[in-house]
């Protein structure tokens, strides 16, 4: 989607209030947390969280019927995911290329479903996949528009081997500790985030109220091409946000219906960051 992606609203594992969450260990005897200051996820009233070297001793703090979330659910939920936007995708390439009406109806639809999922207590895989599914229709009949452009044949696989670049780059950086996630890292990028969208917010502004198809110039020229590397670059960071989510649900024993949120985070940044390279593509062909 757009700037206005859900993903800067997402409240992600935490069942209470705020940005992704699960709460670090506590020290034995109740000593203050010695995570807080670095862990942007630790938050008070967390139902999973519990001590990693008293696991085997102390039964988890879940329900005893439901088992905690492994990589493999994450990866099997994400797999289905963006199974389902490539499907979506696949429809709206070879049905609706001449219809974008229709294109861009279903993705306002999918953005309604996003923010409906982020602020969700809990996960709902029907809500997911229909955002996955309209998504990948809205993205598959913009890229074949593109596509059947003169100077945009093509654009539509370099975009996407962009964003496996992205994301490949991002996942070594974070699992080598290269970029590490900290409160400051996390206050930075949502801050940053929030100054991109009500930047891009102006530019459509001034675009619909006479400022011309070009509105600030956002969105073409040089300036254009910094703010479409900025677009990715903030995408490559949520990457990060996601990676530690995925990370604390795994350790602090968040149950399994959590990796569904996983995949829903990941979902939502990685078709950030293609709707940023196809535009900064389309900028570079001066299209």
């Amino acid at each position: 989607m757009r700037s206005s992606n859900p993903v800067f609203s997402r409240r992600g594992f935490s069942r209470d209030t705020g940005y992704a969450g699960f709460n670090a260990p506590p020290q034995a005897g109740g000593a203050a947390n010695p995570y807080a200051g670095t862990n942007p996820y630790a938050q008070g009233g967390n139902p999973y969280a519990q001590d990693p070297q008293q696991a085997t001793q102390a039964p988890p703090q879940y329900a005893p019927q439901t088992r905690p979330m492994t990589m493999d659910d994450v990866v099997a939920r994400t797999g289905m995911t963006l199974g389902t936007v490539v499907a979506g995708a696949t429809v709206g390439w070879l049905f609706l290329t001449e219809n974008l009406g229709f294109a861009v109806g279903a993705g306002l639809v999918a953005m309604v479903l996003g923010f409906v999922q982020s602020f969700k207590r809990k996960p709902s895989p029907a809500l997911i996949l229909a955002y996955a599914a309209l998504e990948g229709v809205f993205l598959g009949a913009l890229s074949g528009y593109l596509n059947m452009l003169p100077n945009m044949s093509g654009a539509p696989m370099q975009a996407v081997l962009g964003t496996m670049a992205v994301f490949v780059a991002m996942l070594v950086a974070y699992k080598t500790r290269i970029v590490r996630v900290t409160a400051r890292f996390t206050r930075f990028v949502m801050i940053a985030a929030l100054g991109f969208v009500l930047l891009s917010l102006v530019n459509v502004l001034f675009m619909a109220f006479g400022g011309g198809a070009e509105g600030l110039g956002f969105r073409s020229g040089g300036l254009g091409i910094v703010f479409g590397i900025v677009g990715v670059v903030l995408g490559a960071l949520f990457l990060a946000l996601d990676f530690k989510q995925v990370e604390d649900g795994i350790a602090y024993g968040a149950p399994r219906e959590e990796s569904w949120l996983a995949a829903f985070g990941l979902t939502l940044t990685l078709v950030w960051i293609y709707m940023e390279m196809l535009r900064l593509i389309s900028i570079l062909r001066g299209d």
